[in-house]
């Protein structure tokens, strides 16, 4: 999906049914993307995680890290907050200045290349809150974002670029999975940042 001019640093709306999906093709940063993805690339602690689907468990075909204020669990697996870093913090404040929401956590995914990928899923976790919203920064190679609903033969593609936001809010997660599938072209390195709100014991 190609709604928006190269330039365009507004946060739009995507017109989608049962919930709520937003867009800015470049989150204004002080930093150049390919100056974010790199630093991204060397200041964080990647880990290769072990999740628990169907009662099996199999390793995430990406690399993970999770920061922030409070600890998440999902798909069987309970990761403890790193502190947020300062690029981090630099990018969560253009994030909530840009949607005017608030976040207290960010899960960074690292796709090496074309065979990294994300499983179909919703971020429904209780800790979320009913109608979480989930603002996703990408960083380095451009990849195709997959909304499936659940009850309905329909489909939404958007392609993620470098230093884009797409922002999910609303009843998207009751209605909606999302996923990036492995590909068969080459693809260079991508970090992805996904911004939630934590609910505090």
């Amino acid at each position: 999906m190609d709604l928006f001019s190269e330039q365009d640093d507004t946060l739009r709306a995507i017109p989608i049914e049962d919930g709520e999906l937003y867009f800015m093709r470049r989150l204004p940063l002080p930093l150049a993307p390919v100056e974010v993805l790199a630093r991204l690339l060397a200041e964080t602690d990647w880990r290769a995680e072990a999740i628990t689907l169907w009662g099996k468990q199999m390793m995430q075909p990406r690399l993970t890290a999770w920061h922030g204020e409070a600890r998440y669990t999902y798909s069987g697996m309970t990761l403890e907050p790193l502190p947020f870093t300062p690029l981090q913090l630099a990018i969560k404040d253009a994030v909530e200045r840009a949607s005017g929401r608030r976040f207290n956590s960010v899960l960074l995914n690292h796709y090496r290349d074309e065979r990294d990928s994300m499983g179909f899923h919703s971020d429904d976790e209780k800790e979320l809150g009913p109608n979480p919203a989930i603002a996703s920064v990408s960083f380095g190679e451009a990849r195709t974002f997959i909304l499936k609903h659940k009850r309905q033969p329909k489909t939404v593609k958007i392609d993620l670029g470098d230093g884009s936001l797409l922002l999910m809010a609303g009843a998207l997660q009751h209605n909606w999975r999302h996923g990036i599938n492995k590909e068969k072209v080459a693809r260079g390195p991508r970090v992805n940042l996904t911004f939630r709100l934590i609910d505090l014991p």
